[in-house]
Formats: C-alpha cells, sequence, structure tokens
C-alpha cells in the first residue's frame, strides 16, 4: 500500500480561505499564499485550492492566487473551481498546477472529463464529489455548484462513470460531515473503496488525529482537511506521527 498523504486544503473566496460547516457560513481563515508557504514547511505532500465560489458565480478560477501559491510550495498542487473548458485547464496548468479538480462542469458536461484526461493524461485529472446522503439506489446522492444543488445521480453509478472517463484520483467530500469535527464519513469512504480502482482523496469532518487514522484504515489512499489546521488545532506532523503510531506508511 502506498504511503498515505496528507493534503491540507484552501477553499478560497474573494481571494482569502474560507470555511464553514455543511459547505454553508462561510468565516475567513486567512491569506492563501501565507497558508500555502506554512503548509509546505509543515510537510504537506499536497496542496488543493478550491475556489469555492467560482462555479456559482460563473466565473473562471482566480489565477493570481494559484500563481502565488504556486510559487511558493514545491509540492503537487490540485487547483479546482470554474473549471469549464479545456482552455481553463491549459491555463491553470501554465500558471502552476500539477492536477485539476473537477466538480460541477463535469456532471454538466461529461464529455470534458473525457477530454482532459485525453489530453493532459488521467494522473492531471482529480474528479470533485461532492456527495450527500440522499434518496437514491445507494443512498447516495451527487450535488453541484458547491453542494447547493442536488443532482438525481447516484454517487456510485457516478463513481463508475467518471473512471471510465479517464478519472485519474477521487476526491470524496461528504457534505454531511463537512465542517463538523464529528470525523469523516467511513461508510462511504469504505463503500468507495470497494468500487474504485483509483486513488481515493477522503474530506469532510476531521477534528481529531484519530479521525484521520480511521479514514486511511477504511481505504483512503489520502486525507484532506481543512479548518483544523488553519485554525491551528493541528499540525500536518501531528497526523503524520499518528498514522506513524497506527501502523500506516507516511511520507
Amino acid at each position: 500500500m502506498p504511503a498515505i498523504r496528507v493534503i491540507p486544503c484552501l477553499d478560497v473566496h474573494d481571494g482569502r480561505v474560507v470555511k464553514g460547516v455543511n459547505f454553508e457560513n462561510l468565516k475567513d481563515s486567512g491569506d492563501p499564499v501565507e497558508l500555502a508557504n506554512e503548509y509546505f514547511n509543515q510537510g504537506a505532500d499536497e496542496l488543493t485550492f478550491l475556489d469555492v465560489s467560482a462555479s456559482v458565480e460563473g466565473r473562471n478560477t482566480t489565477l493570481d492566487v494559484v500563481t502565488s501559491c504556486a510559487g511558493e510550495v514545491f509540492i503537487p498542487l490540485t487547483v479546482g473551481g470554474g473549471i469549464r473548458t479545456l482552455d481553463d485547464v491549459d491555463t491553470l496548468l501554465a500558471r502552476g498546477a500539477d492536477k485539476v479538480s473537477v466538480g460541477s462542469m463535469g456532471v454538466e458536461e461529461p464529455e470534458l472529463l473525457n477530454r482532459i484526461s485525453a489530453v493532459h493524461g488521467s494522473q492531471v485529472l482529480v474528479i470533485s464529489l461532492d456527495l450527500k446522503r440522499a434518496d437514491t439506489r445507494s443512498g447516495f446522492g451527487v450535488t453541484t455548484h458547491g453542494g447547493r444543488n442536488l443532482t438525481d445521480l447516484d454517487a456510485f453509478e457516478w463513481v463508475a462513470e467518471v473512471q471510465d472517463r479517464g478519472a485519474g484520483e477521487l476526491l470524496i467530500n461528504s457534505i454531511d460531515t463537512d465542517g463538523t469535527r464529528s470525523g469523516f464519513d467511513l461508510e462511504l469512504i469504505e463503500r468507495i473503496r470497494g468500487v474504485s480502482s483509483v486513488p481515493i482523496i477522503a474530506s469532510g469532518g476531521a477534528g481529531t488525529v484519530a479521525h484521520f487514522v480511521e479514514a486511511a484504515k477504511a481505504g483512503a489512499d489520502a486525507v484532506l482537511a481543512a479548518s483544523v489546521f488553519h485554525e491551528k488545532l493541528l499540525s500536518i506532523g501531528e497526523v503524520k506521527a499518528a498514522m506513524q503510531e497506527a501502523g500506516l506508511e507516511v511520507r
């Protein structure tokens, strides 16, 4: 089993890092470039930058912030939010992104996923899945536009489809646990692990170091969190130490 990656997430709105609960009531958490630099120095394995209002507002990701962050960190940088065309992907990669995270637009225009993986390779394509419990066959539904719109897609049918279209990784965001600090949605992780042939990044609900360990043992290849790192409740080093103590390999 590969080493578990620890990934801080910068949810950016109007050039500032924000964090809410269940994707709502966003509060300011700081400057994205300063935080990116801090997490790089703490030993983060990767960094994820999500422009949380780009899809809702129908605009592209804030490019100057991406460029500045890329200049501060020398670890893989994944950028998402407002990606609507192959040109958007080209631009982000040129500005310093290593991977792109596609969520809402993948649902609206699935062929975009095929084009991205065909041109840039599946290793560049991360599918952002904002999932919540819903009245679907699996009991989990797919949402778009920052969790605001619940589609009629079944989460597990969509997972199968995006893999067929060239997904390189799945970023599993649990809206039910997001920002609650009550732990990752272990049932969701375990069930997606059972049907996924690509790496899974678990997101939503981290509150203690034990939660990261649980998510990794449930099948996550990487663990992602935001507020516990932004508010300095936990450090990346503490998370890695806990996983090592539990017998998990970390970088």
